[in-house]
This record gives C-alpha cells, sequence and structure tokens, in this order.
C-alpha cells in the first residue's frame, strides 16, 4: 500500500470507533472484529484475509498513543488538501512532491519516514532500534505587503523536542545504556493468542521502544527527549497570501535513533496596504483621473510596488471603472517572473467649481446636448 492509501484510510472508521475513543474502546472492537475476520474462521470468504489486515493495520496505529498522535496530525495535515491526480492543494501544496515516487522523486522519501515510523518500519541503519521521524513544527510570521509580494528572508526562534543533551537520546542514565527488550526481543511487538490465532501488539513491556532502561537518565527520565532551542533562518517565496501556510522541509524537530527531521510549517499574516491590493499574482491599485484627463485622454503616473512610478496612456473616451494592465509589475511567481498591475480608472468630480470651471462646464452641456448616456435605460428595466 501506498504512503497516499494510508492517508485516504479512515483507521477510526475501520475499527468503528469515534476518534475520541479510548485505548480499551479501541482493543475491545479490535478483538471482536477480528475473532469475526480471521481468515482461518472464515475459509470460504475471500475477503477475509484483507479485511484482517486492514483491521490489524488500524489496531497498530490507534493501539500506540504516539503513532495515533502522529497519524491524527497526518490526516489533519494532508487528508484535507490531497486531490486525486495530484496537483497544487489548498495553500499552495505541491501534492505530487508531497507523493514522490521513488527514492530519487523531490521529497519522495518525506513521507515514507514519517510512515516508517508510524506503521512499525525500522530505521535505515537496520538495527534493532526503531528511528523515528522528528515532529513537525509550526509558527507563524507577519509580512508587510510588498515583503509578501517580493519575497524576503526571516529567522526564527524555535524551541522543539531533540535528543536529551544529557544521554545523547538512550533514556539511560551516563555511563550505564538501555538494553534490548526481553519480551519482544527488540521488535516493538508481541503476540498475543486469541482463541487459535495469533495478533501482534505493541510491546507491554517497552511500549514499542524496543530498549528497557534499567537506570533512567535523570533529566528526561528515561524518554531520550529533551527541549532543544535553535535559530532557523529560511526564504519566504514572493507571491505568498494572507494565511497561507509553508512546508520548509528538514527544519522541524530533530528525529530519533538517526530517523529524519521533521518539516517547520510557516503560517503567513500579511499587512493590508493603504494603496495596493492584489488579486492572485497580479497587484491592483485605483487611480483617480479629471474628467477632461478621461474625456480626452493623457498621461498619468502612478506608482509601483517596485517604488519607481511608471506612466500610463489614458485613452480619449476611458470611461470610469476601466482597466489598464502594465505588464510585469506585480507579484513575484514561483517561477522568478513577475506578475502584472491592474489599474482601475477612476473618475474624480470635484465639489467645489470656481465661477469660470461653471461657466465652462455649462458650454461643454450645451455642446452635448444631443448625447444622452441614459437612452434606452427605462426600456431596458422594463425588459423590452
Amino acid at each position: 500500500m501506498s504512503t497516499k492509501d494510508y492517508l485516504e484510510k479512515d483507521y477510526y472508521k475501520v475499527l468503528g470507533v469515534s476518534k475520541t475513543a479510548s485505548k480499551d474502546e479501541i482493543k475491545q472492537s479490535y478483538r471482536k472484529l477480528a475473532r469475526e475476520n480471521h481468515p482461518d474462521a472464515n475459509t470460504s470468504d475471500p475477503g477475509a484475509a484483507e479485511r484482517f489486515k486492514e483491521i490489524s493495520e488500524a489496531y497498530n496505529v490507534l493501539s500506540d498513543d504516539k503513532r495515533r498522535k502522529e497519524y491524527d496530525e497526518a490526516r489533519s495535515l494532508f487528508g484535507g488538501a490531497y486531490r486525486p491526480g495530484g496537483g497544487a492543494g489548498p495553500g499552495g501544496f505541491d501534492m505530487g512532491d508531497l507523493f514522490g515516487q521513488g527514492a530519487g522523486a523531490p521529497g519522495g522519501e518525506r513521507l515514507s519516514d514519517l510512515f516508517g515510523g508510524l506503521f512499525g518500519g525500522r530505521g535505515r541503519g537496520g538495527g534493532g532500534t526503531r528511528s523515528r521521524r522528528g515532529a513537525d513544527v509550526e509558527t507563524e510570521t507577519t509580512l508587510t505587503f510588498r515583503e509578501a509580494a517580493e519575497g524576503v528572508t526571516r529567522s526564527f526562534q524555535l524551541a522543539t523536542e531533540a535528543a536529551c543533551p544529557t544521554c545523547r537520546g538512550t533514556g539511560a542514565r551516563t555511563g550505564t545504556a538501555p538494553r534490548m527488550c526481553p519480551k519482544c526481543s527488540g521488535t516493538g511487538h508481541e503476540n498475543t493468542n486469541l482463541g487459535g490465532f495469533s495478533l501482534s501488539e505493541p510491546c507491554s513491556e517497552c511500549k514499542g521502544r524496543g530498549l528497557v532502561v534499567d537506570d533512567p537518565c535523570p533529566t528526561c527520565n528515561g524518554s531520550g527527549r529533551g527541549k532543544s532551542a535553535r535559530t532557523v533562518q529560511t526564504r519566504i517565496p514572493g507571491g505568498v497570501s494572507d494565511g497561507q501556510r509553508i512546508r520548509i522541509k528538514g527544519k522541524g524537530a530533530p528525529g530519533e535513533n538517526g530517523g529524519p527531521a521533521g518539516d517547520l510549517y510557516v503560517v503567513v499574516r500579511v499587512k493590508e496596504h493603504p494603496v495596493f491590493g492584489r488579486s492572485g499574482d497580479n497587484v491592483t491599485i485605483t487611480v483617480p483621473v479629471t474628467f477632461p484627463e478621461a474625456a480626452l485622454g493623457a498621461e498619468v503616473r502612478i506608482p509601483t510596488l517596485n517604488g519607481f512610478p511608471v506612466t500610463v496612456k489614458v485613452p480619449p473616451g476611458t470611461q470610469n471603472g476601466h482597466k489598464l494592465r502594465v505588464r510585469g509589475k506585480g507579484a513575484t511567481r514561483r517561477d522568478g517572473t513577475k506578475g502584472d498591475m491592474l489599474v482601475t480608472i477612476e473618475v474624480s468630480v470635484p465639489k467645489t467649481l470656481s465661477g469660470e470651471a461653471r461657466e465652462a462646464l455649462e458650454k461643454f452641456r450645451a455642446a452635448t446636448s444631443d448625447y444622452d448616456p441614459r437612452e434606452g435605460l427605462e426600456a431596458r428595466a422594463k425588459g423590452v
């Protein structure tokens, strides 16, 4: 089964329990379903073996607190973002990268590392202890409108879980070492006999770790984990939008027993700009012009996001709300190119007029008396 398939599986539904079910409820449901669907008890049902396998997978995850937590987080993170056939999910995630095919694909080992620990796989070193991928870390940053459009480098102060500095991740007091769990022989699992057939469950002695600590480290109480404060510097790409969640691979918490580091997720907040707005990769701006400029045409100087003004031509007879496009003056795209700036023309009418201006407008009204901009309006309103 592929990693993508794991994300689409609802193990709570498989076991017929709620997401808030206790460990006892999960175990009771599992044992009942396992008896009903065990292949030895359903020799005439070819689908029983597959159902039994799925039930066992679900129990192996949900019966272990850490695996259950990782599964819930993974489902919450990726379950709603996945779309069949790949493509970008909400917030700009490239699901093709997340579910990369093969070891050479970009990000191809990212979820296999996660689910290798989640579903009982061993570390790449092949030793007796199971390696675990580090936890993902989430933080938030606020950008100015210009920083969000053009990109910026930011430093983050992170407090993450890491190997205990006293015991270096072993969980044992200095001068001692953990030993292989005698109950499960370092596998982290034990078999339970249920009426003639055997079921695999997390080892009750080592809690699935595969190791037993006789003399625990006083700093971490035998867990092998501690807190680490560090600074991470990363580039926020141009073109991000408010509320977008960005993944920076390998910048999360360090892994355990040689496992890969988790990822850093940055939630971006973008301040509003008093002049500019955004429409995808395009920057928007509303530019007021006078009535003569709109009627006769004009060249108008307008600001841009990079601080260098440009001059645009307003064609004669331009109507209020007309849009002009300035190429290459928008937000930065993923490929490094720029979007455009969309200019909305707003015809501005003065609130007060001098006597000379009023006289000129009266002459203009007389000269254009044969033009009625509301001609046919009433008929169109009646549906004629």
